[in-house]
């Protein structure tokens, strides 16, 4: 019988991860991130997701961008917060360059 080996957590599998903007009801946006979209999408729309989304929904998804790993999309998702609605805007409107959307 063969000896069952672990893989080596420097090979492990790493998990895409997506940030998203949202347009909610009131037309304000919500930024996140998560490993499937479509599934969180319809998480804020059925009340289980941000509590901002809860306040504010129902959404609609209008700008996706994957990225490599979690990490690499919270880190994302930080920067486009911080950079605020115009910015926001204008990834929506495919104005910034250099970036993979899903728009």
């Amino acid at each position: 019988m063969a000896d069952v080996t672990e893989i080596p957590s420097d090979t492990a599998l790493v998990q895409p991860a997506f940030v998203y903007i949202v347009r909610c009801a009131d037309g304000s946006f919500y930024t996140g991130w998560t490993t499937d979209v479509e599934r969180r999408v319809a998480e804020h729309n059925a009340g289980r997701g941000a509590r901002y989304t809860r306040q504010h929904g129902p959404v609609e998804l209008v700008w996706w961008e994957a990225q490599s790993d979690r990490s690499a999309a919270l880190k994302r998702e930080d920067e486009i917060k911080r950079r605020g609605r115009r910015y926001k805007e204008r990834l929506i409107r495919g104005g910034v360059k250099g970036l993979a959307t899903g728009r």
